[in-house]
This record gives C-alpha cells, sequence and structure tokens, in this order.
C-alpha cells in the first residue's frame, strides 16, 4: 500500500482535536467549520491508511498510532513556526549572518570605528567581513558572494545600489629628514616633480594615487609600488619617495608613531568617495539603506574631524 503525503493542515487539525478531545472545539479554536475538520481529518487517514480517531457521540480519543504520531507532529509544527519567527524577525531587525566585503585599504582603519555601534545597535545582524579589491567585492556582490559592500568610486559594475557614505582625504606623506617636513604648509609647487610612492595598481586606490600626482605634477615610482599601505608607509620612511596616503590609514597607523611625518599642504587634496552597495533586489534593502544612514551618524560622531561625511 502507498502512503500519501500528509500536509502541515492536516497535521495541525489532528493536533488539535487531540488537544480539544472534540471536532467541534476544534473547528471553533481553528476558526474554520465543523465539516472543515472532518474533511481534512478523513483525507488524512485515508492517505495513511489509518483510523487516528475513535469518535463517539462525546467526542475523539487518539488512538495508538496517533498517540506514537503526536510527539512528532508536535515538533513538525514547533519547527514550522520558528522558521516563520525566523524569517519575520529577519526582515524586521537583520537576524542573520549578512556577507559584508570591504578593500583592504579601507576596511583595518574604519571597520573598528563603527562595528561596536552596529553591533550595539543591531545586536541580531552578524557580519561576515572579507577583504578584496574594489573592483572583486562589486563583481562578487553582482554573482551573489557578498550582501554589501564597501567599496569606492567609481563604481565600475552597473546595476547595483549605491549609497554614499563619505570623502576621506588623502594625507601627504614623508620621511621624517625630507626637507618639506621644515615648512610649516607645503605648497603645490613644492610637490612637483616629487618622487610618490603608491600602492600595487591592482588597488583602485593606485588610480587615485595616479592621479594626485598628475595634479601636482609629480612622478609616481612604478618600480617601487607597495603590495598593501603598511609597504608604502615604511618605504616612505627609508626615504624613497612621498606618498599620499588615505586619512583614515593616517589616523590609525602613521599619527600614533614616528617613522613617518604628515605634512600639511596649502590645498586639501581630492577625497576618496566612500559609499555602501548592495543589489537592488536585496530582501532586507530597507534595512542596508537604514544601515548607511547609520554609518553616516556614527562617522558624524566619531570621525568628523578626518572625513568628510556625505549628505544623504
Amino acid at each position: 500500500m502507498q502512503i500519501g503525503h500528509p500536509t502541515l493542515k492536516q497535521l495541525r487539525y489532528l493536533q488539535t482535536v487531540i488537544a480539544t478531545k472534540s471536532f467541534r472545539q476544534a473547528a471553533l479554536s481553528l476558526g474554520v467549520s465543523q465539516p472543515t475538520v472532518t474533511a481534512q481529518i478523513a483525507t488524512l487517514e485515508e492517505n495513511l491508511g489509518l483510523i487516528l480517531l475513535e469518535r463517539s457521540r462525546t467526542g475523539a480519543l487518539p488512538t495508538a498510532a496517533a498517540r506514537a504520531m503526536l510527539p512528532h507532529i508536535d515538533t513538525l509544527i514547533e519547527e514550522v513556526k520558528a522558521i516563520r519567527d525566523v524569517a519575520r524577525f529577519s526582515l524586521d531587525s537583520g537576524a542573520g549572518i549578512h556577507r559584508l566585503g570591504v578593500p583592504p585599504t579601507l576596511g583595518p582603519y574604519f571597520l573598528p570605528d563603527v562595528i561596536p555601534g552596529i553591533h550595539k545597535a543591531y545586536p541580531s545582524l552578524r557580519l561576515y567581513v572579507r577583504e578584496d579589491s574594489p573592483r572583486e567585492l562589486e563583481n562578487g556582490l553582482l554573482d551573489g558572494q557578498y550582501d554589501l559592500v564597501f567599496t569606492t568610486l567609481p563604481v565600475e559594475v552597473t546595476g547595483l545600489t549605491i549609497e554614499p557614505l563619505f570623502g576621506e582625504p588623502f594625507r601627504l606623506c614623508a620621511a621624517p629628514d625630507h626637507d618639506l617636513v621644515k615648512k610649516p604648509r607645503v605648497r603645490s609647487k613644492d610637490i612637483a616633480n616629487e618622487r610618490l610612492l603608491a600602492i600595487e595598481e591592482r588597488h583602485r586606490l593606485f588610480e587615485q594615487m595616479q592621479g594626485l600626482a598628475n595634479k601636482y605634477g609629480a612622478r609616481i615610482l612604478r618600480d617601487y609600488e607597495g603590495t598593501s599601505l603598511d609597504t608604502v608607509r615604511q618605504m616612505i620612511g627609508t626615504g624613497i619617495g612621498l606618498a599620499f596616503l588615505p586619512g583614515l590609514y593616517v589616523r590609525s597607523e602613521i599619527e600614533p608613531r614616528s617613522d613617518v611625518a604628515v605634512l600639511e599642504l596649502d590645498e586639501a587634496p581630492t577625497d576618496r568617495d566612500v559609499v555602501l552597495a548592495w543589489r537592488p533586489s536585496a530582501p532586507q534593502r530597507h534595512l542596508y539603506k537604514e544601515l548607511a544612514q547609520f554609518i553616516r551618524d556614527l562617522c558624524m560622531k566619531r570621525l568628523s574631524d578626518h572625513l568628510h561625511v556625505a549628505q544623504p
């Protein structure tokens, strides 16, 4: 004999009849008609090939088979309820693990200032953080590898929702014994023809460093590109050349030390514009937009001396 598949509705009706010991009371509890309950139970018995209830004028009692099934039915219904609760809670509060991508030239110097605040405001939200270049992050976001990413303008992948966060100023850095360190303020013409260090070309940051070199008439040392911001800093310290470095990196890794000097310019260089991006179809896109505003507010409170916070 082939046994049919019981439906969740049939099992819930059976559970209620057993609990109330009555088809009539079960129908009232479920908010349906008594014939509906009777029909659903009859279909369940037919599909399973079992009698599940002893019917009498005074009510209904479970058979041995129904009593054996009842713990499994209770567990199943509780698990389904739990799945619904998780889904509802996730939509409302951001519960669950969200895959966040961030460039290595930003994450270590920015996330420590915002992650504690995010966790306090969204205690059920979990962030699985991975680092990669902006190009790879944007392609990974489009392919579903990430749920949201921090990246920098210009975004090269089309079809993403972009929320501006802040502009990060560049700071000009030099070895402590460089001649420009003696100047109270460095003028644009002082940088002309200087040798500038940059990070490897695979980073989008390289293009911005190259743009600054062009702006000031300086020369990028292509034979001495750094694999990371730290290696660029170390080369600056040995006197190979100057470098424009992101402000958050300077705040985190240079200002607490004395191996590299930070120069004051008479004009501010172009910012690096940082955005939060996600797919327009993301189920929690409203949460991500709210999160972007929360991050802007945090930056205004904690980092306004170091960043130019965007207006939504």
